[in-house]
């Protein structure tokens, strides 16, 4: 270990100090939860970084994720051809790789991914597995078993695990729903690892393991911090209950497939909507922003970069030097964390990976701590979805959820730099799970 791991331990204080100044009611805290979230992710952690078991482990997940991306690859490749061929490779008619191509090689693993948890829903494999991590977080942290249901979801799936939750949605309390929204935006759908795992699987060859861990990691750092922001004030129907996972069943495992592909296909027009509008929206402000600030920079004499990324770099580069990142590379990161907020997290991995190649990063603990940091739906859009998603199912809370929705995007963006102070605590250079 050396002082940036202390750095990023420290970091975890200064974050958690961070959500209380920002709590609805610094005097009501649940010290169990945050005790057990804290120690949750700790234990984690010591088991995937420091025994050897545990990072052998995740490099065995790593192995069977970047096995299972590489098959998801057979059906866009017969569609797309040697677009669909990710940078290097060489199909079996000897054809080589034309490069990265975002929509014709990460975007239809989506589907395949969406279809594969179908599946498992459908053999009740992923029923179990939540009910597992639910059990932990509702008996160690005293939740109410809906928001533990929930948050243990959003490990595997995006905006669809209040359906998992639905019959109790109506009478969840103000504290709960922000746990919901926290957790939604503070982790990443299984489905869409995939993109994050073609963009950097070249320069970074065990970011699957890092991405699993990170999801994981994710869900009790979202707990923890939801409920510093808005502590509990009433008492939630399911306190202290195992609540059973909604789930509508389909008839037989191929209209699981179907639904679970066509599901993808809806979250790839939502994602090329959403970026297309966002990317193109920034790019305007950016040009307005520019032009008024460049006319400043000259009256001052002064550099500022004067765009939205750059603003928000400014604001998160603190954060970033408490996460442990080395103060050489804190810019580049605090730049992608601001980015992330605004652009949504896929043009930010794909940034990180531009960064490792074009040798920007001068720490390999860097772009370790950054794959933690940036795994998450935290910013501005996904608040959006997820409070448009929820609100459809449970109209009566409607003016409940857009009110705290700016306060649960916080605590997800403090649970995600959280989830990266825990994984700097412990990560070394002589990790096996660096890989390179």
């Amino acid at each position: 270990m050396d002082q940036y791991n202390l750095v990023s331990f420290a970091g975890i204080f200064f974050l958690l100090g961070f959500a209380w100044l920002f709590s609805e009611d610094r005097r009501n805290m649940n010290w169990r939860l945050i005790f057990w979230g804290i120690g949750i992710q700790i234990i984690l952690a010591l088991f995937i970084f420091v025994f050897p078991i545990g990072s052998k482990i995740f490099l065995f997940l790593n192995n069977v994720v970047v096995e299972i991306l590489n098959s998801s690859t057979a059906g866009a490749e017969f569609i797309f051809g040697r677009l669909a061929l990710p940078p290097g490779e060489v199909n079996d008619a000897g054809e080589k790789s034309l490069g990265f191509f975002l929509a014709f090689q990460s975007f239809p693993t989506i589907i395949f991914f969406s279809a594969l948890i179908a599946i498992l829903y459908y053999f009740n494999f992923m029923q179990w597995i939540l009910k597992g991590f639910a059990y932990v977080f509702t008996k160690l942290m005293r939740l109410s078993g809906a928001e533990s249901l929930c948050a243990s979801s959003n490990i595997f799936v995006g905006i669809e695990s209040a359906l998992t939750i639905k019959p109790h949605l109506k009478e969840m309390t103000k504290s709960e729903l922000c746990t919901i929204l926290t957790a939604g935006m503070a982790t990443v759908a299984s489905n869409v690892l995939a993109i994050y795992i073609f963009s950097l699987k070249e320069q970074f060859p065990t970011i699957a393991a890092h991405l699993i861990s990170a999801s994981i990691l994710s869900a009790p750092a979202a707990l923890v911090m939801s409920k510093i922001i808005i502590p509990e004030g009433e008492v939630p129907k399911t306190l202290g209950e195992h609540v059973e996972v909604h789930y509508e069943k389909e008839t037989n495992v191929f209209e699981a497939i179907i639904n679970g592909a066509n599901s993808g296909v809806k979250l790839i027009v939502g994602i090329v909507a959403l970026l297309i509008a966002v990317l193109g929206l920034v790019a305007l402000i950016d040009l307005i922003l520019g032009g008024v600030g460049a006319k400043i920079n000259i009256f001052l004499g002064v550099n500022i970069d004067w765009s939205l990324k750059g603003f928000l770099g400014y604001i998160f580069y603190p954060f970033t030097v408490m996460l442990g990142i080395p103060p050489s590379d804190a810019g580049v990161i605090a730049g992608l964390i601001g980015e992330r907020a605004i652009l949504t997290e896929v043009p930010a991995y794909q940034h990180l990976a531009v960064a490792m190649e074009s040798g920007l990063l001068k720490h390999p603990r860097s772009a370790v701590v950054a794959t933690y940091a940036l795994c998450g739906f935290a910013h501005f859009a996904s608040m959006a979805i997820f409070v448009g998603g929820i609100s459809v199912l449970v109209p009566e809370k409607r003016e409940v959820l857009s009110k705290i929705g700016l306060r649960a995007l916080l605590a997800a963006t403090l649970a995600c730099l959280l989830t990266a102070c825990i994984a700097g605590t412990f990560f070394t250079k002589g990790s096996i799970l660096l890989g390179g």
